[in-house]
């Protein structure tokens, strides 16, 4: 798979609404991992990626912790927005693409949230609703 000119010009805009979501969070600090991929964090633990083209799969995509059953569930009823992830998917990682003409971004903002209150502390998970 390719992306197409109309995927590449929506990508800023997206990458920087992703960004902001969550860096949102307390703590989060986010750092480029690897080609035009960032990587976010709560202290020194990885909550979620950002991946862009990700090994040539032609897909924009937000990958975050997750269950094994949330991954199975959001897949079954919407696999068009989600996947499971190679390498992390193993692990309950899920990701939402979002090189699609309508991205769900409230599903990607709780993705953040839960990804975010399953690796921070307590007290800073306890501080997000």
């Amino acid at each position: 798979m390719t992306l197409t000119s109309n995927q590449i010009s929506a990508s800023a805009t997206r990458r920087k609404r992703l960004v902001k979501t969550c860096e949102s969070f307390p703590e989060v600090s986010s750092d480029v991992a690897g080609d035009q991929h960032i990587a976010f964090r709560i202290r020194k633990r990885i909550f979620a990626y950002y991946l862009f083209d990700h090994h040539g799969d032609g897909m924009i995509a937000f990958t975050c912790k997750s269950s094994l059953s949330e991954q199975r569930r959001l897949v079954k009823d919407d696999p068009t927005s989600f996947f499971v992830p190679p390498y992390l998917g193993s692990k309950g990682w899920i990701a939402i693409r979002l090189d699609l003409d309508e991205v769900d971004w409230d599903a990607a903002a709780e993705l953040a949230r839960r990804a975010y209150q399953e690796v921070a502390p307590r007290k800073l998970a306890a501080a997000i609703e």
